[in-house]
């Protein structure tokens, strides 16, 4: 069961000497990268297609000309394959930061990610430290084939001994992956693709806040969306959309799924008295859930409304045009919050 974290709500402090660069999420991943590697030499990529092309969303672009093929690995099509690999390298001392090209891809690899990475601290009675990235691109949006839209969060997030995020801005894609690579526990980073052209401020002399603290993305009162990952920008379109009816929505970047900062949620729901959790995957045992029991457990007396659930339907992820129908999306989103406020 994840543990409660320290919450942290006023986002990043920066120093007078800020340097303050505006660049898409896929860009602040890379020279986060970038810079992981130039600051440590046991830091390694591996993944398909990493190297010379720069990974299918150019994550890595240029990272291999700069550092090599023998940092920038370029991998055989074998995901459970990349991962062991990745953990033999970390028992070696290394920092592997592994891509998983898409979400779907990852299947193969789950019973390394489980039964091996996720396991090997407790079998080792603390004495082994596993310090591997696992970037997946993951969720819809981009009119993608089967097998590259998925949302699998909820089961890495249920494994013991994984942690989990997701970014949903650049600035916090930025930091939280350096904060990743610097773990001695592995993470599972999941990237919102559909995001990754969004612009964003980064300032790289700034005071980042804890790796798995939410934060509070827009002030209200009358109710808080709480989402991670891609739909962060959707609960803010209708937090602005709800203001235009005179309703003040509060919303939550969660940016951590396991551990979940049920803190800040806590805070935010005793001031509101009504929450709606927002996420791509299926609602169905999804994220969600668990904030929403933790939650009502914490807030009985402050809840106004039951806590709603908001997310993908239990079925597989649709062909491509029929995507806008399957993922949550704005009307999706305030009928909830209509909802909720009609208690």
């Amino acid at each position: 069961m994840a543990a409660a974290v320290t919450s942290s709500t006023a986002g990043r402090s920066a120093p007078s000497s800020a340097d303050v660069r505006k660049m898409p999420i896929a860009k602040a991943l890379n020279e986060s990268l970038r810079f992981a590697m130039e600051n440590d030499p046991k830091v390694l990529i591996m993944g398909e297609d990493v190297g010379k092309l720069g990974g299918v969303f150019r994550i890595t672009d240029g990272l291999q000309k700069d550092f090599g093929e023998q940092r920038v690995i370029d991998t055989p099509l074998a995901e459970s394959g990349i991962v062991g690999t990745a953990i033999g390298l970390a028992l070696r001392g290394y920092r592997p930061v592994v891509e998983i090209q898409f979400d779907g891809f990852v299947f193969p690899a789950y019973d390394q990610i489980v039964t091996q990475l996720a396991k090997m601290h407790a079998r080792a009675l603390g004495k082994i430290k596993l310090p591997v990235v696992i970037r997946i691109p993951y969720a819809g949006g981009i009119g993608a084939v089967e097998h590259h839209s998925e949302s699998p969060e909820a089961l890495f997030a249920h494994v013991a001994g994984l942690k989990c995020v997701s970014p949903s801005n650049a600035a916090d894609a930025y930091w939280m992956m350096r904060q990743a690579i610097e773990s001695d526990d592995p993470v599972v980073f999941f990237e919102p693709k559909r995001r990754y052209w969004d612009k964003g401020e980064v300032d790289v002399t700034a005071i980042p806040a804890p790796l798995h603290a939410a934060h509070v993305a827009r002030e209200g009162g009358d109710l808080t969306l709480a989402a991670y990952g891609p739909m962060v920008k959707t609960c803010l379109e209708a937090a602005a959309a709800a203001q235009e009816e005179g309703r003040s929505l509060e919303v939550v970047d969660m940016r951590s799924m396991s551990p979940i900062d049920f803190d800040t949620l806590q805070k935010s729901v005793e001031k509101t008295g009504r929450l709606v959790v927002v996420h791509e995957a299926p609602v169905f045992l999804g994220t969600g859930s668990e904030v929403a029991a933790r939650i009502t457990e914490r807030c009985f007396y402050h809840l106004e409304a039951p806590v709603l659930r908001v997310g993908g339907f239990h079925a597989p992820y649709p062909p491509a045009r029929l995507e806008d129908e399957y993922l949550p999306g704005l009307d999706r989103v305030l009928d909830a919050v209509d909802r909720a406020l009609a208690y």
